[in-house]
């Protein structure tokens, strides 16, 4: 058996390579996964095509896959019987090992990773670069398949409430030393100086928060080299702290908490309800300093 497979069967690493993914595609307990976001504050507006992609892949629209409906805010975590309804509708199982991309390179891959890590299930890895650094490898694009299965999944939940938190706790972390609120938010949204793209939030950020945008951790879609992202991060101070990550509605804050695992971090969080809670809840305090 080939050390790629291998280390894939038995751990897996957080960002795999479009060459891991060409050496193992057609292993039968692979399952791909592209995470779509369209919507009207996304960058992902356009609809997905029936005729490129990454061969076998299954679209993944985050807006109706593995959210709470019952949440008035956008992309809260299902339930782990919602999850597991979802799961399985899309043909995902137990044994699966699940490769996640987007059209962006890095964008909500990284959520729907997480997603899957907090209801327990490990196999699974964003694709370096999604679907441009496939591209430009020059493999055929064949059909994807736009979400529900013919064939159900086993998929079952095994929810792991460490991953997200909520307002509550990161309103304890502002007042601990030990923990950093990391914004992934643009200056311009942080400092409150550009507009929110949702109505009705106010602008600034949550006192003690620091600002790391989302893409500040990417080269044109592609994930930095560890060295890098250890400079960004040591540039906020924040070794030794626990890291909460934050931005508009859970997804992008991702991105740096996947890059924060790459170099090792462990004590990492994502606040799930983000900006579109913080900044409505005038309960909660807002700086722009």
């Amino acid at each position: 058996m080939q050390r790629s497979q291998l280390e894939l069967n038995e751990t897996m690493e957080p960002l795999i390579s479009v060459a891991w993914l060409q050496e193992n595609l057609t292993r039968p307990d692979l399952i791909i996964l592209e995470a779509g976001l369209p919507s009207a504050v996304s960058v992902d507006t356009m609809p997905p095509s029936e005729d490129e992609g990454i061969p076998g892949s299954i679209y993944v629209d985050l807006n109706n896959y593995f959210v709470d409906e019952d949440q008035a805010l956008p992309h809260m975590l299902a339930t782990p019987c919602k999850f597991s309804e979802d799961a399985q509708a899309l043909g995902v199982n137990q044994d699966h090992t699940i490769i996640v991309f987007d059209k962006f390179g890095i964008y909500a891959s990284p959520r729907l990773r997480l997603v899957f890590k907090a209801m327990g299930h490990d196999k699974v890895a964003v694709l370096n670069g999604g679907l441009p650094a496939w591209r430009a490898t020059g493999p055929t694009n064949s059909p994807r398949t736009s979400g529900a299965s013919k064939q159900l999944g086993n998929f079952v939940a095994n929810f792991r409430p460490e991953v997200f938190c909520d307002a509550e706790s990161v309103r304890e972390a502002m007042q601990s030393p030990d923990y950093a609120i990391v914004d992934a938010r643009s200056a311009g949204r942080f400092k409150g100086t550009a507009p929110e793209p949702r109505a009705g939030l106010r602008g600034g950020h949550i006192p003690r928060a620091v600002n790391m945008p989302f893409d500040s951790v990417l080269d044109q879609g592609v994930m930095r080299p560890a060295n890098e992202l250890k400079t960004i991060f040591d540039s906020h101070s924040l070794a030794a702290k626990r890291l909460i990550f934050s931005c508009g509605s859970g997804v992008t804050a991702c991105v740096p908490a996947l890059a924060a695992e790459l170099i090792g971090v462990t004590d990492i969080k994502v606040y799930d309800g983000s900006w579109s809670e913080w900044g409505a809840r005038h309960d909660l305090p807002v700086t722009t300093d």
